[in-house]
């Protein structure tokens, strides 16, 4: 039996319409009478060019031309100007029939898609702009540090030891002066980074698990000696690992220094710090005895921005949101588990 095809093209919620060589609408579906809001008449009586955007009109021209050659046009995006004056994107496709000088055209509505596309690019330059700015406040705020940082050091210098005679008091002015030489030491690494390159975060290079350990070890020095931290490590599974430096030191630095900070009142902290190969994979487990949290309540918070998990009063929320991005972006993931008054486990798994 023969099917009539004038239904569909009069309820299709699509926009269809025939149009041809000489640039005029011939039929055209109520879809399409809707969205541009001009009578039917109104449509077939001016040429297709009048009712499309006038930055448009030059582009559409030059893809006509290619259809009258007998070849489709498949997804072309042109604006189109409402009788209401509202600009519409439509999404076309179209196939030629030069016996009869007609094409044939399908097209989508896709002004939503538009808006949203803009409003992402409005919120990546301004994501973007704060990057930069973030960028530059590091900069600034570690090429700024080191003046005062050297100033410390040479007074360091210039005081006489001869004239400490308590033993206590000289091993404290030894750690201020290793720990004041270690900050030194990483304030001018990341000026140099930042200076050489502003993509950081890609940069990779053979380190040791164990002499970064020691140049973070050496920056916090006073702060293990005061909390009589005991830092247990073995590396004897892999020392060696391709990695991002600045990043290692800074996982190290937060982890460690968290440990100390949520330590159980009354009990020195316990850290251990060891490498495994599991299933062929590189990790690093780091695990202490501190005050350790309730999983269920902070499950999927630990590594966002700003979460705080006990009352400390230096806890910023920072550390841990700064470990989990060093790793993610080296392509590495890192897992968690912990119990009240049971300490916590991170488990680093390396790309």
């Amino acid at each position: 039996m023969p099917y009539s095809l004038e239904t569909f093209f009069e309820v299709s919620r699509d926009l269809l319409c025939i149009a041809g060589y000489d640039g005029y609408f011939k039929k055209i579906n109520p879809a399409l009478i809707h969205l541009l809001e001009y009578s039917k008449e109104e449509l077939l009586s001016r040429k297709i060019s009048d009712f499309i955007y006038e930055e448009d009109r030059l582009r559409t021209a030059s893809n006509r031309k290619n259809l009258k050659k007998n070849l489709p046009l498949l997804n072309f995006e042109n604006r189109y100007i409402s009788k209401s004056g509202n600009i519409i994107w439509l999404d076309w496709t179209a196939i030629p029939l030069p016996d009869e000088n007609l094409i044939y055209a399908i097209a989508k509505n896709i002004t939503y898609k538009k808006k949203l596309e803009s409003e992402r690019a409005v919120h990546l330059l301004a994501l973007d702009k704060k990057n930069k700015n973030l960028k530059n406040l590091n900069f600034k705020t570690s090429h700024d540090l080191r003046s005062p940082v050297n100033n410390l050091l040479t007074l360091c210098n210039i005081l006489d030891l001869n004239k400490i005679t308590d033993p206590e008091t000289l091993q404290v002015f030894n750690l201020i002066k290793n720990s004041t030489e270690g900050l030194r030491d990483s304030l001018n690494s990341y000026v140099d980074s930042l200076t050489e390159t502003e993509e950081l975060e890609s940069s990779r290079e053979l380190i040791s698990l164990s002499v970064i350990l020691h140049v973070v070890q050496s920056s916090i020095s006073a702060l293990i000696f005061d909390s009589r931290a005991k830092i247990t490590t073995d590396f004897s599974a892999f020392d060696v690992l391709f990695f991002n430096r600045d990043f290692m030191e800074s996982i190290y630095l937060n982890l460690i220094t968290n440990a100390i900070k949520y330590a159980k009142p009354d009990v020195f902290p316990k850290i251990n710090i060891a490498s495994k190969i599991v299933a062929g994979e590189q990790i690093l487990v780091f695990s202490d005895n501190g005050l350790g949290f309730d999983m269920k309540e902070v499950a999927g918070k630990i590594f966002n921005l700003n979460q705080r998990f006990h009352s400390t009063k230096d806890s910023k929320g920072v550390g841990l949101y700064l470990v989990h991005s060093h790793i993610t972006e080296m392509g590495g993931k890192i897992a968690v588990t912990s119990a009240v008054n049971e300490g916590t486990t991170f488990t680093i798994t390396f790309k």
